[in-house]
C-alpha cells in the first residue's frame, strides 16, 4: 500500500503502525519521526512563517482565509508521483492543514483515485480512535489495538495517580500569545487528567481568542504556554509579549514561580500518539510530588525572572 499523509499527527500513527516504508508522501510540517523528513514532501506553505512574530503570522493567516485562500498549497505533480492507495488528512482545522476541498479537488486530477480518509478529533478519546481508523484502513488493527492498549494504559496511569493529589490547581494553557487564544479541543481534558483545572479553554471545542482581562480575572496558580507549531525556545523569544502586559507580575503563577513555556509543536498541538507524553508532561508540571519525572529534552522550561 502508498500512503500520503498531508498532516503531521497521521504521520506519526503511520509509523507508530509500523507504515513508514509504505508512507510515499508527506507535509512540509512532518518531522517526527526523524525518517519522515526524507519523504517526498506533497504540501508547502503559501507564506514563510519562520520570520514573523505571532501578530504577523495571525494577520497573515487571517487575511489568506479572509480571501478564500487556503494556507497550504498541495503540489499536484508531487501528489502524482506518490501515487497513493490512501490519502490521510484532515476537516478540523484549515490552519492545521491542506482543506479538505482542496485534496477532493486535487485527487480528481490523478490516474486512479486513492480512498481518502479524514480524522478530524475533537477530544483525546477521538485521537485514540483515529489509530484505530488508520489501521483499519491499512490491514493493521492488530497494530493499532495493541497501540491503543498501551496508550490507554499510560492516560489511565496518569489519572489515577493524579487522582490522589490534594489540590486541583487552576492551569491556564495559551495556544497563542498576541492575540492571546486559549486552549481548546484535548488540552482541557489533558489538565483535568493531570489534576489540574483549566479555567479558560473547553474540552472538545477549538481554542478561542481571549481578553488578557480573562487571564486575570482566572488567576491561575500555573499557567503554561503552548502555541500551535512552535519549540520552547520559540515560544520564549516572544514573553515580553505576555510579560509587559499591565497585571502580569501580579498572576498568582508567576508569584508561584510556576509560569512554564512547553512544546506545543510536539506534545500538545498535534492530534497524534504524542498527547499522551503531553499528558505525562502536564501531570509532572502541575503536581511534581506525585510526578518526579523527568519530561522528554526540550518538552518544557520553567520562567525564571
Amino acid at each position: 500500500m502508498r500512503i500520503v499523509s498531508l498532516l503531521p499527527s497521521a504521520t506519526e500513527i503511520v509509523y507508530l503502525l509500523g507504515l513508514g516504508d509504505h508512507l510515499t508522501g508527506v507535509s512540509h510540517e512532518c518531522d517526527y519521526p526523524k525518517a519522515a523528513l526524507g519523504k517526498r514532501k506533497i504540501i508547502t506553505p503559501a507564506f514563510e512563517s519562520s520570520g514573523l512574530s505571532s501578530r504577523e503570522i495571525d494577520s497573515s493567516v487571517r487575511a489568506f482565509l479572509g480571501r478564500g485562500e487556503g494556507i497550504y498549497r498541495i503540489d499536484l505533480e508531487a501528489l502524482k508521483a506518490a501515487d497513493p492507495d490512501l490519502i490521510v488528512t484532515q476537516e478540523l482545522c484549515d490552519v492545521c492543514a491542506a482543506p479538505y476541498q482542496d485534496v477532493l479537488e486535487a485527487v480528481t486530477h490523478l490516474s486512479r483515485k486513492p480512498e481518502i480518509l479524514s480524522l478530524n478529533p475533537q477530544r483525546l478519546g477521538d485521537v485514540l480512535q483515529d489509530v484505530e481508523r488508520v489501521g483499519e484502513a491499512t490491514g493493521r488493527l492488530r497494530e493499532a489495538a495493541q497501540a491503543v492498549a498501551s496508550l490507554t494504559e499510560r492516560i489511565d496511569r496518569v489519572e489515577k495517580r493524579a487522582a490522589n493529589a490534594k489540590t486541583r490547581p487552576p492551569v491556564a494553557c495559551l495556544e497563542w500569545l498576541e492575540p492571546i487564544m486559549a486552549s481548546g479541543h484535548w488540552v482541557p481534558e489533558m489538565v483535568a487528567l493531570a489534576g489540574g483545572s483549566e479555567p479558560l479553554g473547553k474540552a472538545g471545542e477549538p481554542s478561542e481568542r481571549v481578553a488578557w482581562e480573562r487571564v486575570l480575572s482566572c488567576a491561575p496558580e500555573i499557567l503554561i504556554l503552548m502555541p500551535c507549531g512552535f519549540s520552547v525556545d520559540r515560544t520564549l523569544d516572544e514573553i515580553h509579549l505576555l510579560t509587559d502586559r499591565p497585571g502580569w507580575e501580579g498572576l498568582p503563577a508567576v508569584r508561584r514561580g510556576k509560569v512554564f513555556a512547553v512544546n506545543g509543536h510536539a506534545y500538545f498541538s498535534r492530534s497524534g500518539p504524542r498527547l499522551v507524553d503531553g499528558t505525562e508532561i502536564l501531570a509532572h508540571l502541575v503536581h511534581p510530588e506525585l510526578f518526579p519525572g523527568p519530561v522528554p529534552e526540550g518538552a518544557a522550561r520553567r520562567l525564571v525572572g
